[in-house]
């Protein structure tokens, strides 16, 4: 899983007003890449998931998180936006990076349980959550990401 996050799915220096654009975005991007195939059931499943209860972790971050039919393959798309924006958060501070893991429905066990909770480990270090936010190039960010999720 050492290449699972590429460069091209690594978006820097975006200017989103809300979490809802985000999760266009995420979404408008994810299907460009041929991971999903419509984009309003993707939305929409996102959307349901931030219903449930936040996605706002700590420290700037979100990991936003949908299941679909609408999702072909499973990937990661990262959002790093030029501002921190409003969205619901444990520790009540806005976010300026999401790093949305996008799952296939017939993979929602495995694949997204395992991309869950390697991201969630990943940020619990500084060390990656300073290279994120001090850095705007994509491939940096895919690297940092695939060595955390390729970790045993």
């Amino acid at each position: 899983m050492s290449d699972f996050v590429k460069a091209e799915n690594v978006f820097v220096n975006q200017s989103v007003q809300s979490r809802e654009e985000a999760l266009r975005l995420i979404c408008e991007k994810a299907a460009d890449l041929g991971f999903v195939t419509d984009v309003d059931a993707a939305y929409a499943a996102f959307v349901a998931r931030e219903e449930m209860g936040e996605t706002g972790m700590t420290d700037g971050f979100a990991v936003p998180h949908a299941k679909s039919d609408a999702i072909s393959e499973a990937a990661v798309i990262v959002v790093k936006n030029d501002h921190p924006i409003e969205w619901p958060s444990f520790d009540d501070k806005p976010i300026d990076v999401a790093i949305a893991l996008l799952v296939p429905d017939d993979e929602a066990g495995t694949t997204h349980i395992r991309l869950l909770s390697k991201t969630a480990v990943l940020l619990m270090h500084d060390e990656f959550k300073n290279l994120v936010h001090g850095t705007d190039d994509p491939q940096a960010i895919a690297d940092a990401i695939n060595a955390g999720i390729s970790e045993e």
